[in-house]
């Protein structure tokens, strides 16, 4: 039996919102429980956008920092009024009044949901803050992301709208301490008595404690797109599904987490890879469990996805949809129709709205 639907994990190249929706909503019919914008403009390279909403000399060097003055004149303090506005939450009400006006020409379902993608406070400041400043940045940047949290529930229906946390430097975190990433830029900035992965995890929840708990969640875990490329590739899905059970076990988390999307590389047809899925602790988050997404969509591979497909269903004990392994945004655009057409093709219509 083919997955039953598709996950669009984010970015998708297009000029506008409208036009990622309209062309989502064409080529997938049937497929989608929640459509997102695109991320498009200048949201198109992830967390790229919010370098600026950091002080030139919170910046990482290599990035158009200000140096830091020499030793013995000890560290700048910042403040609150140092840190811009993420502006989440003006794109996401402008993207939702979109939503809104194509539903009346009925282009979109009234039953799909508005996807909306925020990136861990964890990755945007282990990308872009100066890790000696990052201690005193990090509640800074924490309360911004909850201001634009507060003010996207407060003007879109709770039940109109999922909350995905996009997870990247989260993994690479974990690889880094298992010792199979040795770049120090990879190296968490936190020390933690829990260990890494707690700390990670607490990260999280801090945040999703603004989120009001009738507000679904959902996670896209992911190990990079920078240049097309994984940071590293992953061995197989334990370290995947370590992560997923540490979210999942959370009561902030667990219980209202509509999905959890894991990536496939191309190359892994193996049982191997999958075999780890298995420990799953779907039945442990709540009355519902969360669907699974994974991330085995490749562009202009019809033959491989299906292969992929044909084993994480004999290595899984669960159903799953289907997905690429990253956001859209970056990819050539003459790659698009074929992700949208293996994707329709390799699926049916999605399950209904897992409440």
């Amino acid at each position: 039996m083919e997955p039953t639907g598709v996950l669009m994990v984010g970015s998708v190249p297009g000029d506008s919102p409208e036009e990622v929706f309209k062309c989502l909503a064409t080529a997938l019919p049937g497929r989608l429980s929640a459509i997102p914008d695109g991320e498009t403009g200048e949201r198109w390279n992830y967390i790229g956008w919010q370098l600026q909403r950091f002080p030139p000399l919170a910046r990482r060097n290599e990035l158009g920092g200000t140096p830091l003055p020499e030793s013995g004149s000890g560290l700048p303090i910042f403040t609150l009024e140092d840190i811009k506005p993420t502006a989440y939450d003006e794109a996401a009400l402008s993207s939702y009044a979109e939503l809104k006006r194509l539903r009346q020409q009925d282009v979109i379902p009234s039953n799909v949901r508005f996807q909306i993608g925020l990136p861990s406070p964890y990755s945007v400041l282990i990308g872009h803050v100066k890790p000696e400043l990052v201690d005193m940045i990090e509640p800074l940047y924490e309360q911004r992301l909850g201001e634009t949290i507060d003010h996207i529930v407060t003007h879109i229906p709770h039940d109109d709208m999922v909350i995905q946390w996009d997870l990247s430097f989260e993994m690479t975190a974990l690889e880094f301490e298992r010792g199979r990433l040795t770049d120090t830029r990879h190296q968490p900035y936190f020390s933690s008595p829990t260990g890494v992965l707690q700390g990670l995890v607490d990260r999280v929840v801090r945040l999703s404690e603004r989120i009001p708990k009738d507000v679904k969640l959902a996670f896209h875990l992911c190990y990079g797109d920078f240049q097309h490329k994984h940071f590293i590739e992953p061995q197989d899905t334990s370290l995947l599904v370590e992560l997923a059970n540490a979210l999942l076990a959370q009561e902030t988390l667990g219980p209202r987490t509509e999905w959890i999307h894991l990536p496939v590389p191309k190359g892994r047809t193996d049982s191997e890879y999958f075999s780890p899925l298995a420990g799953l602790k779907l039945d442990s988050a709540g009355s519902k469990s969360p669907y699974i997404y994974l991330g085995l969509v490749h562009a202009n591979d019809e033959a491989g996805t299906k292969k992929r497909i044909e084993t994480a269903q004999a290595s899984v004990p669960f159903p799953f949809g289907v997905a690429t392994e990253c956001g859209l945004g970056r990819t050539p655009p003459e790659e698009i129709d074929s992700i949208l057409e293996i994707c329709k093709e390799v699926t049916v219509g999605r399950l209904q709205e897992n409440s």
